[in-house]
This record gives structure tokens, sequence and C-alpha cells, in this order.
């Protein structure tokens, strides 16, 4: 062995700043660009402006110290805050208010009482018997079932049945919980001695229960979901229009590029800056073609949904759009995240378009929800007394459809469909 210099041409990718910005541009919604290019307009200061050419994006330009209404005194009440207003309508005693405050500021976010009374007791310095009072209070707030120990409770809580009732109920929910989520009216009537008829109506009232009140005191954000584009059906043939909050387009104060004696400091910052207008403005024209071929490519493939409906839904991945474009997985899957467009049936994100498929026989791909769609028409339409099976819903979406799949398939899709089985979706 013996050492040697060898000269050797090599091709290689480098991932340098502008690539890694237009990377980073590529995966960003209309609401995500539009916030990361206010940061810019702040700190950049020879952007004279960003138009977004467009007043539906709920966005103020930077200038504009005008405040909305709306937004005077803004802050959400949290579900704490929500149940502590409701006690001014109750008459408590003084002497309890403390006590029934630290209850509230014991339930979790479910709505539940995530404390022991004994513990409770202990922490207020009082006697359980003042802490079960003060239990009563809270369960007596809005919504019904706030301040539950137990789920059994919590339902109890938002059931209107007599006080008789009640431990026939908790024993139902504690011991028997899968009848009640069968609704097995009959061993539920005959077990307990009760009317098939009241049962029934028991049922009904217990699906009408949340078992998390908690959450319906939740104050979450609206996030608003913005398309980038619109797809639209003129003289027979589909069309893609981009909405211009898709791409804004950056002014640059041309005062900066006529400054003398400026020194070299300077000159330098402005030049980082003005370079880094431009990377930006390459970003984001690369962002938008990226994502115009994309949904070109979308359309094409999926056409037969916009013609149809989503009954009609093709077989799409990420590969196949890659393929078809040239460009790599990873670019397709950054161009569509959390991105929506405005198609006829409503505003829809791009990744619904991509589809899991089924092999058939004859070598093509069913989509998964369109199968799914005809396993829920098929049940819609079946006689309710004699229900379909799984394996006969395989062989009429064979005969009907001509989608062959295995009855365990079948099953998995119906599950997830959260449609229950045949002997449990029979009517006597």
């Amino acid at each position: 062995m013996k050492l040697q210099l060898v000269n050797e041409q090599v091709l290689q990718w480098k991932m340098n700043q502008s690539l890694m910005q237009s990377i980073q541009i590529l995966q960003f919604s209309s609401t995500e660009l539009v916030d990361y290019l206010k940061e810019l307009e702040k700190e950049n200061p020879l952007i004279e402006e960003i138009n977004y050419d467009d007043a539906n994006i709920p966005y103020r330009s930077s200038t504009d110290n005008t405040i909305a209404p709306g937004e005077i005194n803004a802050n959400e009440l949290s579900m704490y805050d929500h149940l502590k207003k409701q006690l001014y309508t109750l008459n408590i005693p003084e002497g309890m208010r403390p006590i029934v405050l630290f209850g509230i500021d014991s339930i979790n976010e479910s709505g539940y009482l995530d404390i022991d009374l004994l513990l409770w007791a202990e922490q207020c310095q009082t006697t359980v018997e003042k802490v079960e009072q003060a239990l009563k209070f809270i369960q007596s707030l809005e919504p019904a079932g706030i301040g539950a120990r137990t789920l059994s409770e919590c339902i109890v809580l938002q059931l209107n049945i007599p006080s008789e009732e009640v431990p026939f109920v908790n024993d139902l929910l504690n011991n028997h919980l899968e009848w009640v989520a069968e609704e097995d009216v009959e061993v539920v009537a005959t077990h307990y001695e009760k009317s098939p008829a009241y049962v029934k109506e028991l049922f009904d009232q217990i699906k009408t229960c949340h078992p998390k009140p908690g959450h319906l005191l939740d104050t979450k954000i609206d996030h608003y979901i913005i398309p980038e584009a619109s797809i639209y059906k003129e003289n027979g043939k589909w069309h893609l229009s981009f909405y211009s909050w898709s791409a804004p387009k950056l002014t640059i104060n041309d005062d900066y590029y006529h400054m003398k004696g400026i020194g070299k400091e300077t000159e330098k910052y402005i030049k980082e800056k003005q370079t880094q207008v431009e990377m930006v403005k390459k970003a984001i024209a690369y962002r938008s073609n990226t994502l115009e071929r994309v949904i070109q490519c979308i359309i094409e493939k999926q056409s037969l949904f916009f013609e149809h409906g989503a009954h009609m839904l093709q077989s799409l991945t990420l590969k196949d759009i890659a393929d078809e474009l040239e460009l790599h997985v990873s670019t397709i899957s950054r161009a569509i995240a959390q991105k929506y467009v405005q198609t006829p049936t409503g505003i829809l994100p791009l990744n619904f378009f991509l589809q899991t498929g089924i092999k058939q026989t004859n070598g093509t791909k069913a989509a998964a929800s369109a199968v799914k769609k005809f396993i829920v028409d098929l049940i819609d339409s079946e006689d309710k007394r004699k229900p379909f099976s799984d394996e006969k819903i395989r062989r009429l979406l064979a005969d009907h459809y001509d989608i062959t799949i295995a009855r365990r398939t079948v099953m998995k899709y119906r599950e997830q469909l959260q449609i229950p089985s045949s002997t449990k979706r029979k009517e006597r």
C-alpha cells in the first residue's frame, strides 16, 4: 500500500442558506407565511410594504394602530372562571365560600373532582361534612355533571330521574356498563325487574350525557383556515386560481439604494438586508410554483372526484405525485402540509386527496375512502331486521362496485367507521 494524490470531480448537494429558507417557506401555511413576513418586516428596515392584496385575510397592517371593538377585553374565561362566576347566583354562607373555591380549583380539565374529600377537608382545616356540603354547591353549577367523582356520578347528575332510582342507575353504570354500551334493553329489564320501555327511555337519556362536562367550558382559540387557491369549473374544464395572499409582494424602500456617505458598516448592513429580501422573494416564488404544480397534478389525478364526488376518489400517494413531477417525496410532503383549497364541495385539505389504495384483481387500485363510502351506503340501504353480515357486504361490493376485498378488511373499515356488527344493528 502507498499514499497518492488523486484529482476527482464529484457532484454534491449542499444545503445553503437560500435552499434552507425555500424549504422552510414551502411548508408554511398562508397564515404562517403572513406571520413570518410580519416579523421580517419589523427587523428589516428596507421593507416598505407587504402587499397581501386582499381584505379577507384576518390581519391588520403593522402601521394600523386602531383596535377593533371585539379586541377590547377579549381575554377568554377559563373553565374555573366560568364556574366561579356562577357562585354569585347561589346563597353560599361566607365561611363556606373558601371551601367551595378550593373545590373548584381541585377540578380537572374534564370536570371531575381531583381530590379526596378527607384531604380536601384537611387542606381547608374543616370537617368532611362541610366539604360534602361544598361539593353539593359545586355539583349544582352548569354544565350538569361538574364536580363528579366517577363516571356514574357524572351521568347521574345529568339524568332527569327521581332520587329513588339513583341506586339502580349507579349499580348499572358501575357493574354492567357493557349492557349500556350494547343497549341491551332486555337483559337490563330482566336483571333489574324494570319495564323495557323505562330502560329504553333511560338509555336514550344516557346518550345525551357528556362524559367530560369540563370540555363544554373549554375556550379554545379559533384557528383560521385560509385556502391557498380555488378550484372551479369553467367552460367544461377545471381551473386553478391562487388567492393573492398565497404569494405576498414585498416592496423595498428605494431611498436606501441611493444613500451615500453612510460608512462601510452601514453599507454592509444594508446589503445584507437587501440580500435577505431577495432570498425571501425567491423562496415565495418557489413556494407558489411548487404548490401550483402539485395542485394541478392532484386535479388531473382526481378528476373523477371533481366531476362525480367523494365516492370516485382514486388511489393517490405522495410518491405518485413526486414521480409525476420529478420531485422528492419530502418536497411534496412539505408542499401540501397544512394547505387547503376551495372546491365546489367546500374547503378541503390537500392531504384529503391522498388516498391509500386496495389492489384489485384487474391491477387497478380502489381508494380506501371510496370503499368506506360504499360500505356506508350498503348498510344504510339494508333491511334492519336482516342486516348484512361482513361477508355479505364483501360480496355486494364485488357484485355492485367490482371491488374485491377480504372480509377482514370489511370488518376493519366498518369498525373505523364506528358501525356496529350485524347482530348489534338488528332491530326486532
